[in-house]
């Protein structure tokens, strides 16, 4: 038997249907003992190309992980950012790490990561 190229498989396969390609995927995989199924995924999808989307982070938390030495400083600026009272920002301060402000844009995130750190605060954006 003749040995066959790359590009005449390609047309062989060209010519087949797509349930003759699927007995043929099956008779390899038990031949060869091995398994075709991105392929098959491929050659049933046509041959095209599958884009795979990526999930784009549009939410972001800031988790005070410190105080820091300047704890009434952090505590202000907590409450300037959340409008909690005194009591609540001192025990959001007190029991660190907690978040702070959650599912924000990433440029508020940014922002209010930036002022408490200016305050003397360890911070976290996630």
């Amino acid at each position: 038997m003749a040995k066959l190229s790359q590009d005449d498989l390609l047309a062989q396969f060209e010519s087949l249907t797509l349930i003759e390609l699927s007995d043929f995927v099956k008779a390899f995989e038990e031949k060869f003992d091995v398994k075709a199924a991105a392929p098959v995924a491929a050659a049933a999808a046509g041959g095209a190309a599958v884009v795979v989307e990526e999930e784009v982070q549009d939410e972001f938390d800031v988790i005070l992980t410190g105080a820091g030495e300047k704890k009434i400083q952090v505590i202000k600026v907590v409450r300037e950012l959340t409008s909690l009272g005194l009591k609540e920002a001192k025990d959001l301060v007190d029991g660190a790490p907690k978040p702070v402000v959650e599912k924000v844009a990433k440029e508020a995130a940014e922002k209010a990561a930036e002022s408490l750190k200016a305050a003397g605060a360890s911070v976290e954006v996630k």
